[in-house]
C-alpha cells in the first residue's frame, strides 16, 4: 500500500497540522495539498529570476529556462485536460473571462526546496508533497525532482491532480466539500496510481478494512497504509458518483453547493440528498456492495487455475499463428512451382531458327522466344521429302519451317 502513497507524493510521515479553514465554513478541512489562503497573498504568483513563462490564456506556466523539455508535456495536455475537468464537473471551469490575470498560475520548481521558497508566506507545502494547489488564489506549485531520491514521480500526474483541486474549487465557488470528495475527485480524474489503487481496494475490501466516510470528512489517517486506503477509497467513491447514469446528478450536486447572488449554497450533505435522492450513509452502503462485487473478483485472476488457462490460451494463439504461417509458405511454394512450369512450357513451344554454316562441324541454334539451343551435324540425315539446302558453299543459310534462306 505504500506504493500508492509514493505515487501520490505521500511519504510515511503523513501527519501534518490541519490547514486553516476559510471564514464562515465551520468544520471545513481542506486537503493538505490544497490549503486555503487569503486572497491578498495572490502576490505569490510571479516569475522568479532565471525563469520564463508560457502564456496560455487561462493558464500561465512559469519554469526554469533550461527545463522546457520537462514542462512541454504539461503545456501540450493543459487544454484537453481542462475539457475533461469541465465535462466531469458539469460546467465550464478555469475560464479567463474578463480577468486581467489568468485564473491559474503554475510555478514549476527544480526541487522540493525551491518549491517551498515560492509558497505564499506562512503557507508552505506539506513536507511529503511534490505539488500543492492554493486554489483560492489559483496558484499551483510543482517540483521536477521527487521529494525522496528514487521515488516514482510523474510530473504530468501531479500537474493534473493539483489542477483538479483548483477546478473543483472553481466549480463550487469555494464552498465546503468533504475531504474525501475533494481528494477523491483529484485522484480519480488525474488517473494516477490506478493499479496501486486497485490492489489497495482489493485488500481492503476482502479484509473488511475500509474507512467510514464520516471519518474521512475530517481528515485522512496519519498511518501510511491507512492513508493509502483513504485515497483509493475516496477516488473510487467519486468514480461511483460519476457513473454514466449519474453524471447530471454530479453536476447538480456541485451547483447546489455553489453560492449564488451573495448567498451561500446548500450544505454538502443536503445538496447530495437533493441531487442523488439518497443520503450519504445510503451511498456508502451501496458503494460497499458495489466494491464487494468488483474487487473480490480480482483474486481469481491470480489463482493457479487462471494462470494455466491463460497459458493454454497463449499456446493456442501461438499454434494458430504457426499454422497460418505454414499455410502461407505452402501457398508461396505452389505459386513458385506454377510459374516454373509456365516458363518450361514457353520454352518447349518456342520457334527454333537454325543457322547452318557449311563446312562447320555443327550448326548454331539461336535461342528465340525462350527456345533451347541445339547443335546439329550439317550432314545429318534429313527427313524424307525435306528440301535440300542450297548448294552454295561458304554462304550461311537459315532453315525456317522447312525452307532454306541465304543470309546476306
Amino acid at each position: 500500500m505504500v506504493l500508492l502513497l509514493v505515487g501520490l507524493g505521500v511519504s510515511s510521515a503523513f501527519a501534518e497540522p490541519e490547514a486553516s479553514a476559510p471564514p464562515g465554513t465551520q468544520g471545513y478541512v481542506p486537503p493538505h495539498d490544497a490549503p486555503h489562503v487569503p486572497p491578498e497573498l495572490v502576490a505569490a504568483r510571479r516569475v522568479p529570476p532565471g525563469f520564463t513563462s508560457y502564456q496560455g490564456g487561462w493558464l500561465t506556466i512559469v519554469y526554469p529556462v533550461a527545463m522546457r523539455d520537462k514542462v512541454q508535456p504539461l503545456i501540450a495536455e493543459a487544454d484537453s485536460f481542462r475539457k475533461v475537468l469541465s465535462t466531469s464537473l458539469g460546467r465550464p471551469v478555469l475560464l479567463a473571462g474578463d480577468k486581467k490575470e489568468p485564473p491559474v498560475w503554475v510555478i514549476v520548481a527544480r526541487s522540493p526546496v525551491e518549491m517551498v521558497s515560492f509558497a505564499p508566506d506562512g503557507y508552505p507545502p506539506p513536507a511529503y508533497a511534490s505539488g500543492v494547489a492554493y486554489s483560492s488564489i489559483g496558484l499551483v506549485l510543482l517540483t521536477i525532482d521527487p521529494v525522496s531520491p528514487g521515488q516514482p514521480h510523474v510530473l504530468e500526474e501531479v500537474f493534473r491532480h493539483e489542477l483538479a483541486h483548483v477546478a473543483l474549487y472553481d466549480a463550487v465557488g469555494g464552498a465546503h466539500v468533504p475531504r474525501w470528495f475533494n481528494e477523491g475527485f483529484a485522484v480519480h480524474v488525474s488517473g494516477e496510481s490506478s493499479l496501486a489503487r486497485l490492489q489497495t481496494l482489493w485488500v481492503s475490501t476482502v479484509g473488511n478494512t475500509l474507512i467510514p466516510l464520516s471519518t474521512l470528512d475530517n481528515g485522512f489517517p496519519a498511518d501510511s497504509d491507512r492513508a493509502a486506503v483513504a485515497y483509493a477509497q475516496s477516488a473510487d467513491i467519486v468514480r461511483y458518483l460519476l457513473r454514466k447514469q449519474d453524471t447530471e446528478r454530479f453536476g447538480s450536486l456541485l451547483e447546489r453547493v455553489r453560492p449564488r447572488a451573495g448567498k451561500p449554497g446548500q450544505p454538502f450533505e443536503a445538496a447530495f440528498n437533493d441531487a442523488y435522492g439518497t443520503s450519504l450513509s445510503q451511498l456508502e452502503f451501496e458503494w460497499r456492495a458495489d466494491a464487494a462485487k468488483r474487487y473480490t473478483f480480482w483474486p481469481v485472476l491470480f489463482s493457479g487455475g487462471f494462470v494455466w488457462a491463460g497459458a493454454l490460451v497463449l499456446f493456442g494463439l501461438a499454434w494458430r499463428r504457426r499454422r497460418k504461417h505454414h499455410h502461407e509458405t505452402l501457398a508461396r511454394w505452389e505459386r513458385e512451382e506454377a510459374e516454373e512450369d509456365r516458363r518450361r512450357a514457353l520454352a518447349q513451344n518456342a520457334v527454333r531458327v537454325h543457322i547452318v554454316v557449311p563446312g562447320a562441324e555443327s550448326s548454331i541454334a539461336l535461342r528465340e522466344m525462350g527456345s533451347e539451343i541445339d547443335t546439329e551435324e550439317v550432314d545429318e540425315e534429313r527427313p524424307s521429302g525435306e528440301m535440300a539446302p542450297p548448294s552454295d558453299r561458304g554462304v550461311p543459310k537459315v532453315r525456317h519451317e522447312g525452307s532454306w534462306y541465304t543470309l546476306h
